[in-house]
């Protein structure tokens, strides 16, 4: 049975750090890109991060650039996101997905990303 278990969100205060993980288990074959969703209750899930496991390139979205860096460790199945100077919009609750194929990473859609995890909640104050 397909995974994905997010681990690493709590609460910070303006500036800090924290870094989420997203193991993957349970897949035949390896998805074709990870992704990094956020959601704040009554407003749509906002894409943060993705990256293609085969290249390793790497899109972010405007709000999180030079603040989040996301990254694979294929020989953990994981993927991160470690989230620096860390600002109070970003709290939400954090999602980690996965897709096949080649459509989802270039269009960072959430409808593209058929397995997703429980989420994980980060909390930023000020």
């Amino acid at each position: 049975q397909v995974q994905l278990l997010e681990s690493g969100g709590g609460s910070v205060q303006a500036g800090g750090s924290l870094r989420l993980s997203c193991a993957a288990s349970g897949y035949s074959r390896s998805p074709t890109c990870m992704a990094w969703f956020r959601q704040i209750p009554g407003k749509e899930r906002e894409g943060v991060a993705r990256i293609y496991l085969g290249s390793g390139i790497t899109v972010y979205a405007d709000s999180v650039k030079g603040r989040f860096t996301i990254s694979q460790d294929n020989a953990k199945s994981t993927v991160y996101l470690q989230m620096n100077s860390l600002k109070p919009e970003d709290t939400a609750m954090y999602y980690c997905a996965a897709a096949f194929g080649v459509t989802a990473c270039p269009s960072g859609t959430a409808a593209y990303f058929i397995n997703w995890g429980q989420g994980t909640q980060v909390t930023v104050s000020s």
